[in-house]
């Protein structure tokens, strides 16, 4: 049986993910967009920042993070101006942290996704006289569904996953940051193998379930030619 820090950690991991994934979707949907149409210099850098988390350790990520939440860092000191609360050690570092750590399985797979769009369904829309939203909101997103939904899966699953990123920015302070990866290895420590093997059973089952949902979807889905 899970016990109560278990379940707060599992239920924090699941609002962690969930808003995670909001926020990347709303920041991803037009860097990803904006990557797939440009022809400028700055593309092959933007492109190697974005993927940059795939290769770096995370607790390099999560040292840098840290240091610019802290309450004299670049971003902690504003914050602790205007909030009067330090950032370091809070939700709110997590999702940022989690965003960062996480952006290039959104970003990567609606870049795809709007670049097998094709331009032929766009100018056609312009000849319509659709305006540039309209014709993303109507053309080039019902096209890019399996981008998104591949995004938002991948988006979530990783972040469920996190470990060094959410450790350093976060800490380990229970129904605050301890999600579940961090309860694991707790448990670990305390010699607790049965509620590591439950949990960490537990995210091996959803991970393989997660991917065999994205790989089902994306068949199914009929693939349209541009």
């Amino acid at each position: 049986m899970l016990s109560h820090d278990d379940l707060q950690a599992l239920w924090l991991t699941l609002l962690l993910a969930s808003v995670t994934v909001c926020v990347l979707l709303v920041v991803g949907t037009p860097l990803a967009w904006w990557l797939s149409r440009t022809r400028s210099r700055c593309r092959t850098a933007v492109e190697a920042i974005v993927a940059l988390p795939l290769v770096l350790p995370p607790t390099v990520l999560g040292f840098y993070l840290l240091v610019a939440m802290s309450p004299r860092g670049l971003i902690g000191a504003p914050w602790l101006q205007f909030t009067d609360s330090t950032l370091s050690f809070s939700f709110t570092a997590l999702v940022i942290a989690s965003t960062l750590y996480s952006l290039p399985f959104v970003v990567q797979p609606l870049q795809g996704s709007f670049e097998a769009t094709g331009r032929v369904p766009l100018e056609t829309a312009s000849l319509l006289r659709a305006s540039p939203m309209d014709a993303f909101l109507t053309v080039a997103s019902p096209l890019a569904l399996r981008g998104y939904i591949t995004a938002a899966v991948l988006g979530f699953a990783h972040t469920l996953g996190e470990f060094g990123v959410v450790l350093m920015v976060g800490g380990s302070i229970p129904g605050q940051t301890k999600v579940l990866s961090i309860a694991i290895y707790d448990h670990v420590e305390t010699l607790e193998y049965a509620q590591a093997h439950l949990l960490s059973g537990g995210l091996l089952v959803f991970s393989f379930l997660t991917l065999l949902i994205v790989y089902g979807l994306n068949r199914r889905l009929p693939i349209r030619v541009t």
